[in-house]
């Protein structure tokens, strides 16, 4: 079966791939092992079901999920700010130190696991 370039550019990943890749969260540490995947009854959504390193069972929505490639990269977490932490707008930012993706120039992570910088954005390494 021929695919075509529409269907190309469409990232998938079947079920018997990922069961068994490593779950690296966003700071790139080990997070757990995908054990299954689960289909929510009544609504649209899956989950991946996970064994964490200390043994125990978790489910991470679809939409934690950043990637899927040689390992499953969730997204990072979602920080809350109340109005009293939140920063004057005439404030500056401070400049970060983190490199930006060559390709298309946005902030890239690291991951010690391989000891390499990851564009979430485009979903490769650089």
């Amino acid at each position: 079966m021929k695919m075509s370039n529409k269907d190309k550019d469409k990232r998938t990943v079947t079920k018997d791939r990922l069961i068994g890749m490593q779950i690296v969260d966003s700071e790139g540490n080990y997070a757990g092992t995908v054990q299954d995947i689960a289909l929510a009854i009544g609504k649209v959504g899956q989950s991946l079901i996970a064994q964490t390193k200390d043994g125990e069972v978790k489910e991470y929505d679809w939409d934690e999920i950043q990637a899927a490639g040689e390992v499953v990269l969730l997204k990072p977490p979602k920080v809350q700010t109340s109005p009293s932490s939140a920063q004057p707008l005439t404030q500056q930012p401070q400049q970060s130190q983190t490199p930006v993706c060559p390709t298309c120039g946005t902030p890239l992570t690291y991951i010690p696991q391989y000891q390499r910088w990851y564009c979430y954005k485009d979903q490769k390494y650089v």
